[in-house]
């Protein structure tokens, strides 16, 4: 009998991760293509990672990503990490090597970019500063990625301002630190908003910053994508801003991982983006 080749595996493991669209996502993917491969969600506890990263490639996981809460833990485990996961001192997108070494990236900053340059085209980082409302690892991803393309100055505001003074002191001098309660004024003049928090997330709570220095030249992206049209987003638009939802991000984040675990890259278009929100 002939040896088949294996059927290349791929998933995503947080803990919880029945919410995922990311099945979803890279399914329709695979599906399009005719690969012949899987991408399965694993709800895996932070105590057994370790152990089950060990596991997969002996079941034919050519890699995975990882979300909540196992992002940054992944850096202690990986034997290779990149420069962009390094600085932002969390991975989404791993990648077992033949080698059997387990190499750690993060496609969160490029996802984010590629969400704006295809939805915004119009639109110039270095027009004017960026307000960045939250200080987790989204931000950290969103902040890297918004000095790599030259935004001039970044506000940052967090709900527990020590966060953002850590950001500041990791990226340097063009962050500037907000109290959450002076967050309206980051605002003013800012020439792209964005909302790296849960707030305005269903089931969250809302957003409730006053946007009335918001002016209407500016470009306003949450990554909130459920609802897709999130509170912010909704005042922005009524003001006149261009604004951008979170899917996109999500769907150019996946394919990097995509192309690395199944040879193909994706194209991000708007059958990926009704196949993920009709799932």
């Amino acid at each position: 009998m002939t040896d088949l080749p294996r059927i290349p595996l791929a998933g995503v493991i947080g803990h919880p991760i029945a919410h995922s669209r990311s099945p979803a996502l890279h399914g329709f993917w695979l599906k399009r293509y005719g690969i012949k491969g899987h991408y399965i969600p694993m709800d895996v506890a932070p105590q057994d990672l370790k152990q089950a990263l060990e596991m997969l490639p002996k079941l034919g996981f050519v890699g995975v990503n990882v979300t909540i809460p196992h992002k940054e833990a992944i850096l202690e485990i990986a034997d290779v990490i990149t420069d962009r996961a390094a600085l932002i001192g969390a991975a989404n997108t791993l990648i077992f090597r033949k080698d059997g070494r387990l190499h750690a990236d993060n496609t969160d900053g490029a996802g984010f970019m590629a969400n704006l340059r295809q939805n915004a085209p119009l639109w110039s980082p270095a027009v004017g500063p960026a307000a960045v409302f939250g200080a987790g690892g989204a931000a950290r991803a969103v902040i890297a990625a918004l000095i790599e393309v030259g935004v001039p100055e970044i506000r940052i505001a967090n709900r527990t301002r020590p966060r953002a003074e850590a950001l500041r002191a990791d990226f340097g001098a063009k962050l500037t630190v907000f109290d959450w309660v002076q967050a309206p004024n980051m605002l003013e003049g800012a020439a792209t908003v964005i909302n790296t928090t849960s707030l305005g997330m269903a089931g969250k709570s809302d957003f409730r910053v006053p946007l009335d220095a918001l002016e209407s030249s500016a470009l306003v992206t949450d990554l909130v994508y459920n609802p897709l049209k999130t509170h912010l987003l909704l005042e922005a638009e009524a003001k006149g801003c261009t604004v951008v939802d979170g899917l996109g991000m999500l769907l150019h984040q996946a394919a990097p991982g995509f192309e690395r675990w199944f040879g193909t890259r994706p194209e991000v278009d708007e059958a990926t983006r009704n196949a993920v929100l009709t799932a």
